[in-house]
């Protein structure tokens, strides 16, 4: 017979964090330790390594929330996007080539990020880069293609953020090669050029 183990403990601040979720933001949320967000209702979220997302944030300017956890960035998009990053990389032309680039849509959750302004969570723990807004809809600054939830001129441009998102994960997977050959050669041998 198995043991039976007890659900995990809430914790006020857990109580707090998805209380704050619910009421200042209107985002399902399940569990409490830790407090996870539901993705494919509100949004669906693509994560890439955090090297990556920066740079790719460098180039778009403006996003939707982004959030950080650990060597992980997750930028969210507009729900139905993760069904739609194949057929857009394949678009793109990224097909076929290793990307370290996913995206979470229904079904799916990612760690709640500490509420803005409020006390910060364990080491490593998830938290905004690029918190939302309290009180105001989100749905219309996420990133969006043309009629998957895009509701106008006002939201950033998914086209856009996938490519430098794409494009920025091809250069960091090619920075850890090239890094991965220098420092395994085997010694005495000299590269060899062609």
């Amino acid at each position: 017979m198995a043991p039976i183990v007890p659900p995990p403990r809430s914790s006020p601040e857990a109580d707090a964090c998805a209380r704050w979720y619910a009421t200042e933001l209107d985002w399902a949320t399940e569990g409490t330790a830790p407090v996870r967000l539901l993705t494919g209702l509100r949004f669906d979220v693509l994560e890439l390594p955090a090297a990556a997302g920066h740079a790719a944030l460098r180039r778009v300017g403006r996003t939707g929330p982004v959030a950080l956890a650990g060597r992980r960035m997750r930028v969210l998009v507009a729900t139905g996007t993760a069904d739609e990053l194949p057929g857009l990389l394949d678009w793109l032309e990224w097909s076929g080539i290793a990307l370290d680039l996913a995206a979470i849509g229904t079904g799916g959750h990612i760690d709640a990020p500490a509420p803005p302004g409020g006390a910060g969570g364990s080491p490593g723990a998830a938290f905004w880069l690029r918190p939302p807004e309290p009180r105001q809809e989100v749905e219309p600054r996420l990133p969006a293609l043309a009629g998957l939830g895009s509701r106008g001129g006002d939201a950033p441009d998914l086209v856009r953020l996938v490519d430098a998102a794409a494009t920025e994960c091809h250069r960091v997977r090619l920075t850890q090669a090239r890094t991965h050959l220098l420092t395994h050669r085997p010694t005495g041998q000299p590269l060899a050029f062609s």
